[in-house]
């Protein structure tokens, strides 16, 4: 993961709404695991411009006033939170204009990764939430974007994360990013290929499913030597990769995929299956561009 053996940051953006606190959960208790600051950003949307008349602020001037106001106050009580939580994490705060999106994409010119917060609303209302965020953020930056849904999901015991694996390099990095969230937490890895057969199907399905176990055992080779620690599962399972997936994070401490894979992997921005699976994921979603 970009910046583990540095100090780079982990960048995550803070909700207003004090209630809504697992991303910023997620972030300390990960910087803490890991020895690094948490940045926390919030960004207050496009500043509102206007032409000043005589000597009293102008509303517009007024509303801006009041909304760095209320900015500064939703960071002082996220780092109360952050360092009641850890308090060895050391913490750095930025209160911006901007859009989220935007906003954090630079801040993660710098950042080890990036966490955001996310609600299952509606797919149509979703893309002008957290995915509206999470997508464009995902689409340019090098580090990981980390996805947290709020309410909080069950996990089960033996802990256990999972990723997806289409056998191109980004799906090779995810796997090396799933390896160290394993390792950091104690938890086992299952490392799914999702094989969904082809709408006129194939002259021999076992012989594609022999190929989907080879890539699959490629992808994953090498890994347990770095983390011998980590008890691997993988297999190769037939169906849609966004419903399989779902399904194995119902679970999970994390689900982790590659946004610039191919085969099942491939589609608009990020991929149809990186977009699916944050609508449908019920554990924080791990996404590793590269």
């Amino acid at each position: 993961m970009s910046g583990v053996h540095g100090r780079e940051p982990i960048v995550v953006g803070v909700d207003p709404d004090p209630s809504r606190r697992l991303a910023l959960a997620w972030a300390a208790d990960e910087a803490d695991r890991r020895g690094l600051p948490v940045r926390l950003v919030h960004a207050q949307g496009v500043p509102t411009g206007g032409y000043r008349s005589g000597e009293a602020l102008p509303s517009w001037e007024e509303w801006n006033q009041t909304l760095h106001e209320a900015g500064a106050e939703v960071l002082t009580e996220a780092v109360a939170f952050v360092e009641s939580r850890r308090p060895t994490v050391e913490v750095s705060t930025v209160l911006a204009e901007g859009e989220p999106a935007w906003v954090l994409r630079e801040e993660a010119r710098n950042a080890s990764l990036v966490v955001v917060g996310s609600w299952h609303l509606s797919t149509r209302r979703e893309m002008f939430t957290s995915a509206s965020v999470a997508l464009p953020v995902s689409a340019h930056v090098a580090c990981p974007v980390v996805v947290v849904p709020e309410p909080e999901h069950i996990t089960q015991e033996p802990a256990y994360f999972v990723v997806g694996v289409d056998g191109s390099p980004h799906a090779a990095a995810a796997v090396d990013v799933a390896f160290e969230e394993a390792a950091l937490r104690g938890a086992t890895l299952r490392a799914l290929y999702v094989w969904h057969p082809p709408l006129l199907g194939v002259l021999d399905e076992d012989a594609a499913v022999r190929e989907c176990r080879r890539v699959l055992s490629e992808t994953v080779a090498g890994r347990t030597a770095t983390h011998p620690e980590v008890e691997l599962h993988h297999e190769v399972v037939l169906g849609h990769p966004v419903r399989v997936l779902a399904e194995a994070s119902e679970h999970a401490l994390g689900l982790v995929v590659g946004t610039r894979g191919h085969g099942g992997f491939t589609g608009m921005l990020l991929g149809s299956v990186s977009q699916g699976v944050l609508h449908h994921a019920h554990c924080p979603v791990i996404m590793v561009p590269v």
